[in-house]
């Protein structure tokens, strides 16, 4: 193993424990491992980084008590009319890291050259697998910015608004040729990343993918269909 990927193992499983110690105690925690808890307080606040061979040992006993999408589900916040709240999401870094590894991993040899969102709740998550992946991050706005001379820009109907609405992206974000991952934190009637898409193909850049935290309905199985991409979604509502 490289030193690089044993100190991604090693961040992989401080992770973890962050977020096991949000459930558990530091007394659950110690009997799981065997470890003393003062270790696993430095662990878990970033004091001390354990052995590789500590690490590996751990994250094979604590990989089984994390599931991603029940953890995602746990923070999701929904009021009296059904509408939900996903910021309890998109704030926990431990949570968002281990996603972005996940997506990373099925993406890695895909040759992605950029990460593609609309502002403003999709860039963390944008920002966060463009760090795994070692890409760069853009992404699209309501407003045209000063200082910018050509965009590329498409106009497109939010569900049910009755009104258009257009995304503006500058022009030097994406390239012929690109390989473009488009992520976003809620899908809902896929309007949105059909005007993304369409922002690819103004640039002669691929949608190599698209990856969601919170899909609405059956749009992820239309969007697959559609364009003949892989469309994954952590959480289906």
């Amino acid at each position: 193993m490289s030193q690089l990927a044993a100190v991604k193992e090693k961040l992989r499983l401080l992770r973890i424990l962050k977020l096991l110690k949000k459930r558990y105690t530091y007394e659950e925690l110690s009997k799981i491992t065997g470890l003393p808890i003062t270790v696993l307080n430095r662990y878990v606040r970033g004091k001390v980084l354990p052995s590789s061979r500590r690490s590996k040992e751990l994250l094979e006993l604590l990989s089984p008590y994390i599931n991603i999408e029940e953890e995602v589900k746990r923070r999701i916040r929904f009021d009296e009319r059904g509408l939900f709240d996903n910021m309890a999401v998109l704030s926990d870094t431990a949570l968002m890291s281990l996603i972005a590894e996940n997506v990373a991993a099925r993406y890695m040899g895909k040759d992605v050259d950029k990460i593609l969102t609309a502002a403003t709740d999709g860039i963390p998550l944008a920002v966060h697998i463009g760090n795994e992946l070692n890409v760069d991050v853009v992404y699209a706005k309501k407003k045209k910015e000063v200082g910018i001379e050509r965009f590329y820009e498409v106009n497109y109907v939010p569900s049910a608004s009755g009104t258009v609405s257009t995304l503006y992206l500058p022009y030097w974000a994406l390239k012929k040729g690109d390989k473009v991952l488009i992520v976003d934190d809620v899908i809902r009637s896929g309007e949105t990343q059909r005007a993304l898409i369409e922002m690819c193909h103004q640039a002669g850049a691929k949608a190599a993918g698209m990856f969601f935290l919170v899909g609405v309905g059956d749009t992820i199985d239309r969007l697959h269909e559609e364009y003949k991409i892989p469309v994954e979604v952590v959480v289906r509502l």
